[in-house]
Parts: C-alpha cells; sequence; structure tokens
C-alpha cells in the first residue's frame, strides 16, 4: 500500500488527513471519511499518520478492507491533492552514511575545495554512522526548499529512508523487518559551504544540514509488503529534467538490519521514527562538482516508491 498525508490543493490551511494511494496513482481514498461513510465507530487509527503506524496490523487491515470497496464520496483525485511530507512530524530522523562511492567521491571533492585530504575511516566499516536530524524541518513533495540565507553552496542528496512501525530496544539484526513499517524517499538538502567550515572542528553537522524546509520526505510511504526486496532499489536524480547521478540500493555498506540492531542498542527506538540510509553514489552535488542554482528543480526517484520534487528558491 501507498500511505500519503495531504490536504486540499485549494486549502492550505485546512486539516492534514491521511490517504491510501489507490491503483494507477491518480485517485486517494480518504481513510476516515471512508471509514466514516460505513457507518462505523470511528477507530481513530486514520486521525493522522503516526495513529496509523501506532495502530499496527489491526490499522493496516483496516486500509485494505477500505480499499476492497471504496465509497465514492470519499475517493479523490490526486491532481485536486496538496502532498505533504508523509509524516509531517516525525517522532526522530536518523540520518546514516553507508554508501561507500557517496563517501569517497565527497571525500575527493572536498580536498578540492579545501585542501584537506581525507580517507574513509576504519570505523565506518565496523558499523553505521549516524547523527539525528531536526524533525521539526521537514517537508513534503512540491513544496520549496528555501536556501538559507547564510549559505552560497546548496545541495541535494537522494536518500532511500525506512519507517519505523514498531517500538523495540535491543532488536536483533535478524528479527529488524518486524520493526519497518514501510519506506520513502529522502532529500537531505545540505548547506554545503556551512557544512564544509564547521566540520572542521570534529563536530556536526550543524546549521549545514539544519534550516527551515532542509529535511524533505515522499511523495507517500509504501508499506514492506509491497516493496519486497528494499536492496535491489534503483534511485535516480534528475535536476530540471537532466540526470545528474544515482545508483541502487544493493551498495548499501550495512543494511537497515544492521543499522537497526545499532541503533537499538541499549537505546528504545520508537514506532513513527525514521531512519534514512544516506546518499547513494553520484546521488548530491558535491560528488559531481556540479551544485544546483536557485530556481532549479530536483526530481528524485526510487523503484516501487515513485518521484518527489521540489524547487529550490532563495528569499
Amino acid at each position: 500500500m501507498k500511505l500519503c498525508t495531504f490536504q486540499s490543493r485549494n486549502d492550505s490551511n485546512g486539516p492534514a488527513r491521511v490517504g491510501l494511494v489507490l491503483a494507477g496513482e491518480a485517485e486517494v481514498l480518504d481513510l476516515a471519511a471512508a471509514e466514516a461513510a460505513t457507518g462505523a465507530t470511528a477507530s481513530g487509527h486514520f486521525a493522522s499518520m503516526l495513529a496509523l503506524i501506532d495502530g499496527g496490523e489491526a490499522a493496516l487491515a483496516g486500509c485494505r478492507a477500505l480499499a476492497e470497496a471504496p465509497r465514492a464520496s470519499a475517493v479523490l483525485p490526486l491532481d485536486g491533492l496538496r502532498l505533504l511530507a508523509p509524516i509531517p512530524e516525525p517522532r526522530q530522523i536518523r540520518d546514516c552514511l553507508v554508501f561507500e562511492e557517496h563517501l569517497q567521491n565527497c571525500l575527493v571533492t572536498a580536498e578540492k575545495m579545501t585542501g584537506q585530504k581525507g580517507a574513509i575511516p576504519p570505523v565506518w566499516y565496523e558499523q553505521p554512522i549516524y547523527y539525528k536530524a531536526n524533525r521539526f524541518s521537514v517537508v513534503g513533495p512540491g513544496h520549496d526548499v528555501v536556501w538559507p540565507a547564510y549559505s552560497s553552496i546548496m545541495d541535494y542528496e537522494l536518500e532511500l529512508a525506512c519507517v519505523i512501525g514498531r517500538t523495540g530496544v535491543d532488536i536483533p539484526a535478524e528479527r529488524s523487518a518486524e520493526h519497518i513499517f514501510g519506506y520513502t524517499i529522502f532529500n537531505d538538502c545540505s548547506a554545503r559551504d556551512a557544512q564544509l567550515r564547521e566540520m572542521a572542528g570534529q563536530l556536526g553537522p550543524a546549521k549545514g544540514k539544519d534550516f527551515d524546509t532542509g529535511n524533505v520526505f515522499g511523495p507517500w510511504i509504501v508499506t514492506a509488503d509491497e516493496i519486497g526486496d528494499p536492496y535491489a532499489l534503483a534511485m535516480e536524480v534528475r535536476v530540471n529534467g537532466e540526470r545528474r547521478g544515482g545508483g541502487n540500493s544493493r551498495a548499501m555498506q550495512h543494511r537497515f538490519d544492521a543499522i537497526l540492531a545499532h541503533i537499538s542498542a541499549s537505546e528504545t527506538i520508537h514506532a513513527g521514527e525514521i531512519v534514512c540510509s544516506g546518499t547513494v553514489g553520484t546521488g548530491c552535488g558535491l560528488e559531481i562538482g556540479r551544485f544546483p542554482e536557485a530556481g532549479d528543480v530536483v526530481t528524485l526517484e526510487i523503484e516501487k516508491i515513485g518521484i518527489l520534487e521540489n524547487r529550490f528558491v532563495r528569499r
């Protein structure tokens, strides 16, 4: 299933609602409206995407039942809707760095920009490396990414993200799939000049990543059962329609099973968190020495998930 959060395109101040994207991706079933149309007592599962995730298998079963006989009054044309980030305010965002090609390419470009030669440290191969992102600066497809005033060099980053569906601690790698609700696309927007400057201080990233509209997710969450194998997904980035790079999720040095086992060691991870893969090789401008300009439209595409598209703007 493809699950989205939406508003009416004509009412950006209206309530956010949860929908099921129907076959063909031209229509969306308003799940709360569909449930109400059955005359059943509201379950509460469709009040928000977090409520749906918290509802577990019962909520997913409810989605399937409503999809089998959708009420016409609850079916909306997708082109009349404004998609938001699937989880507008996640409980946590953690972003990893698991594609070796990306890291190697960035080190080469960073050396050209700063004159400082770097190498991949042994710990990168030994365990997943990650940081926590700002969960309050999340936007969705079609939303403008606003260039931070302190930066001259902005960048996009193409990443695969998994959504946690079950709370747990000390999760064995072999049981990690039980804790994954689904997958979405992440554009980890980066102020590269700020990031390169602050990372020299051996801490961060901070303002290289933390600015309003900097974390872009979408267009929806595809449930894990529909994705099947998450380690065989083609990934591509285009700028103004021109292909700039991409790769495949099979190149992940550490996969989500190892990532969740590492993160959950003596630390509870919660349903509604998002864990991101880090950038696929050639999935950002820094790797190829070619950055987006103000007004450019950046399109990220991942097989079986869809397309996440946003414009970069200066204000």
